[in-house]
């Protein structure tokens, strides 16, 4: 229980790899604050299950994430973990879809970031984890704004790092390859759409295929690693991107 009396806010933690980062860190002691989508009735079962609060900030309006740091105050722990995907050729790619995963995956965490910074400063410690993907190394066809975004949540994090390296903060990411959640889930069929396959085909051709293990990546092994840079050994971790993509970045 090596985080108790330490504040974490996990974005986009109502489920998937957010909700895994989520219980790891409440596990290690955290007090955790959640911050997604979903039904309220099973967001309040999920927040008696683990023990944590609840904001639900809408992560695209910058005046609602002010609003939330307001509330919540000082975080000690800052998983900047919200995404969303869309699929589709670039000149095809509608406008709205880019403005908001911009917003969603790559500003928001900006917000985030700027708001718990003088918190961590005052305290001499904190751990700052976003969460990028393969993607932020490698690009893939049709997805445009979402490999945007990740590349560019990298150099975010590396730029952070080095601000902060003499306050006892740190920031990294990690880069998942393909984890069985719902982001992945609901992109297949508009990747039926765009590359003209089946739902086996998006999975084996093209989620799998890229990972040499074959296998998703399971959650809990990307909450293990969040938990793992929130540990004094890993103070002088800083500024690095792990991979945990099955070997897919490695090619």
């Amino acid at each position: 229980m090596f985080l108790k009396g330490k504040r974490a806010l996990v974005t986009g933690s109502t489920s998937g790899i957010g909700l895994a980062i989520a219980k790891a860190l409440r596990n290690e002691g955290a007090d955790i604050i959640l911050n997604g989508l979903g039904d309220p009735d099973e967001i309040a079962a999920l927040q008696q299950q683990i023990g944590a609060d609840f904001n639900g900030a809408n992560l695209m309006d910058p005046a609602a994430i002010e609003a939330m740091f307001a509330e919540i105050g000082a975080i000690d722990i800052l998983v900047n973990n919200a995404g969303m995907q869309h699929v589709a050729p670039v000149e095809e790619f509608p406008v709205e879809k880019w403005d908001a995963v911009i917003a969603l995956n790559l500003t928001a965490a900006f917000h985030t970031t700027r708001l718990a910074v003088p918190g961590m400063k005052a305290k001499g410690w904190g751990r700052i984890i976003n969460t990028a993907s393969a993607h932020s190394l490698v690009a893939s066809p049709f997805k445009s704004a979402y490999v945007a975004t990740k590349h560019a949540m990298s150099g975010f994090t590396k730029t952070v790092a080095l601000e902060l390296a003499e306050f006892g903060v740190t920031a990294n990411c990690i880069s998942p390859g393909y984890v069985w959640t719902p982001l992945v889930e609901n992109q297949i069929p508009d990747t039926m759409k765009a590359r003209g396959l089946t739902r086996e085909d998006v999975i084996n051709e093209v989620l799998l295929a890229k990972q040499p293990t074959k296998t998703f990546v399971q959650p809990e092994e990307i909450g293990a690693m969040a938990v793992f840079l929130c540990r004094r050994e890993a103070a002088n971790i800083n500024g690095a991107n792990w991979s945990v993509d099955g070997g897919w970045t490695a090619e």
